[in-house]
């Protein structure tokens, strides 16, 4: 319980900083991506056991983190320590667009790994997921 009070004070203390740094905070959402991502991926590739319980649980989480990131790709914040590309601004329609089926992969991903008896059922939702991170990748980000 401790624990949980001591996370949630430093989150709070943390937000009005984050908010002041968009490219932060956009970074610290992503950092949790590749986490929550990862262990996943690892399970997927049979590196770990597979755990529906856990996937589910990493597919929920992923869910929730689909819908933070965006919110901080705001004008200006180019300046700085970003692999942003200016296309995300130039080409705003395109950039919500690739969002959007992201959002809408994620989703279909946590419904999957919700009923979900093996690996193999996740596998294809899985990669389809991931190709959208790509395609963003590709289109809106410096690497």
């Amino acid at each position: 319980m401790k624990k949980l009070l001591l996370t949630v004070l430093c989150c709070s203390a943390l937000s009005p900083a984050l908010a002041a740094d968009p490219i932060a905070a956009r970074q610290q959402v992503f950092e949790q991506y590749k986490k929550t991502v990862g262990a996943m991926g690892k399970m997927v590739k049979g590196d770990t056991q597979f755990s529906q319980q856990e996937f589910a649980k990493l597919a929920a989480h992923l869910d929730e983190l689909a819908q933070q990131p965006w919110q901080y790709f705001t004008p200006g914040s180019t300046k700085g320590k970003t692999d942003a590309k200016p296309e995300i601004w130039s080409r705003p329609a395109e950039f919500k667009a690739a969002i959007d089926k992201h959002k809408a992969e994620v989703a279909k991903l946590k419904a999957t790994a919700a009923s979900a008896q093996s690996v193999s059922d996740v596998k294809a939702q899985f990669g389809a997921t991931q190709q959208t991170c790509k395609a963003c990748h590709d289109q809106f980000r410096a690497d």
